[in-house]
This record gives structure tokens, C-alpha cells and sequence, in this order.
């Protein structure tokens, strides 16, 4: 995974991007009816209900658009919110709480959905070993929210990036000639560059986890739209020789299937591809 400094710098491209983005050379709708040090005051409002996500960073917008503008907090990034909530209030120059608003309200509405599914995911697997996982499936530009949404909800972040983990897919394979080939080949790689690299491969049968165990050296085998009969016999085979993940089929309806089959991870698209914004809104008090 990426280190935390990686991942406090994608956050800052994240905000100075939209901010260039919806600010450009100025908010004139501010600029033209708000006199330049007038101060206010707002509330950020929920209008609907789930895991609340994104107020840190909604701390890091306003720092960023102007810092002395302050924040007071009252309810924590994945605490339940229902509607009629108040997460907090932020006060300082008129103008730049308009300027932050509507980043602030983006992101929080985004990051809160997916907490909330991701919550909902992990209630579901209850007393389950199983860990649920994100996948690679995020929003073009803002990746590290949406993964960070994930962890307050409760989730575990997969790898962050093509280059802070091998995982060898159908294509991987298909194009190397084989399983066998495929990792040989990534071993050899990772050696010759002198990368410490876990590395993930992916199983379409049973055939391919036998092949995947024979080769070695392996992390996680992903067993890749199995149904639950196959996953179990899987779990069984694989034993303690490498980690397990599920994938593919995962929803509301399958996941707790999935994890009662003993498997380490189970991975959903669905958490950052598939949601609904919540609710909010910033109001001036």
C-alpha cells in the first residue's frame, strides 16, 4: 500500500485540482455581493441518514481555501447520522465558506455513500472472518476519498494503484501463456528490479487454483466468480498456503454466503461504482 505521505499528497492534488476546477479566477457570484472581510457562520446539514465520511477532509478544504476559518465538530467521520443531524459548523470570512461549499459538499455526500454501503456490507459478514475489500473501480481524479470512504466505513483498502501490488487477471495470464508462465515471469521481474511487491492472482476454476498453489510464492489467490460450493472447495485446497478473496457476485443477497465459505477477503466494485450521493447541505446561520 501506499505510504501515508503518498496518500496525503493525492488528497492535496485532489482539493487543488477542484478547487482550480469550480473556482478558476474567482467565485464572482461572492465576489460581487459579499463585502470582502464580512463573516459568517454555517452549518453542515443531513438530510437523510447512514455513515457520515469526509468531515477531516472537509477540514482540509477550508485550510486549504482560506485557514483562518474554523470548525467546530460534532459528529466524527463513521458515526450514524439521521436526518435533522448537524456533523458541524464552520465559521470565517462569507466568501470563503462559498468558495469551500461546494467541494466540502461533493465530496461529503460521496465519501458518506459509500461509507454507508460499506458499513451495510460488513454488518451483513457479522462475526465472519471475512474483510471486505474496494477495488480499482473509483471515480477518475479522486481515488483517495473515495478509499478512504471505504475505511470508515469500516472496509479495508485492496492496493491503491497499479504499482503498489502485482495482481495477475485472466488477461495477465491469458497474454504470459499460463499460469505458470505468468508468475514465473513476475518473479523474475520483480527481482531484476528489485521490487518487493505482493502478488494477487486470479483463479476462473479449480484447475487454475491447483496451478496457482503449485507455483508458489503466491499472496492471494482471488477466486474469481465462484459460486459457493467451488469457493468453499477452494478455501479447503488452499489451506494455509496463501491468503483468499472473493470476487464477482458480491452483493447484499451473496456476501454473507461468500464469507460463511472461510475466505480471507471478499471485493466489491460496488462500493465506490454503485452508490447514491447522501444528502447534505451546507445552511448559513
Amino acid at each position: 500500500m501506499i505510504s501515508e505521505t503518498q496518500f496525503k499528497a493525492e488528497l492535496d492534488i485532489i482539493i487543488s485540482n477542484a478547487i482550480r476546477e469550480d473556482v478558476g479566477d474567482g467565485d464572482h457570484s461572492s465576489l460581487a455581493c459579499i463585502p470582502k472581510e464580512a463573516q459568517g457562520k454555517a452549518k453542515l446539514l443531513v438530510k437523510d441518514e447512514g455513515i457520515i465520511a469526509g468531515v477531516e477532509f472537509a477540514k482540509m478544504i477550508f485550510n486549504y481555501v482560506d485557514s483562518d476559518m474554523e470548525v467546530e465538530t460534532f459528529i466524527q467521520d463513521g458515526e450514524k447520522v439521521k436526518y435533522g443531524d448537524v456533523v458541524f459548523h464552520v465559521s470565517g470570512r462569507s466568501q470563503s465558506i462559498l468558495k469551500a461549499e461546494r467541494l466540502v459538499l461533493n465530496s461529503m455526500q460521496r465519501m458518506s455513500a459509500i461509507a454507508t454501503k460499506t458499513r451495510m456490507f460488513v454488518d451483513l459478514i457479522g462475526d465472519a472472518k471475512a474483510k471486505i475489500l474496494d477495488t480499482r473501480k473509483t471515480t477518475p481524479g479522486i481515488r483517495a476519498i473515495e478509499k478512504w470512504a471505504v475505511k470508515i466505513g469500516g472496509g479495508e483498502n485492496h492496493r491503491f494503484a497499479l504499482y503498489d501490488m502485482i495482481m495477475l487477471k485472466d488477461n495477465h495470464i491469458d497474454f504470459a501463456g499460463g499460469i505458470p508462465q505468468a508468475i514465473e515471469k513476475t518473479k523474475q521481474y520483480l527481482k531484476d528490479n528489485n521490487k518487493e511487491l505482493k502478488i494477487i492472482v486470479e483463479a476462473r476454476d479449480m484447475n487454475e487454483v491447483e496451478q496457482i498453489v503449485n507455483a508458489g510464492g503466491v499472496y492471494r489467490i482471488l477466486l474469481d466468480n465462484f459460486d459457493f460450493e467451488t469457493t468453499r472447495k477452494a478455501v479447503e485446497f488452499i489451506g494455509d498456503k496463501c491468503l483468499t478473496e472473493s470476487s464477482g457476485n458480491i452483493n447484499e443477497k451473496t456476501i454473507r454466503n461468500y464469507a460463511l465459505c472461510g475466505v480471507d477477503y471478499i471485493s466489491s466494485g460496488a462500493l465506490t461504482h454503485s452508490v447514491y450521493n447522501m444528502d447534505l447541505s451546507l445552511k448559513a446561520l
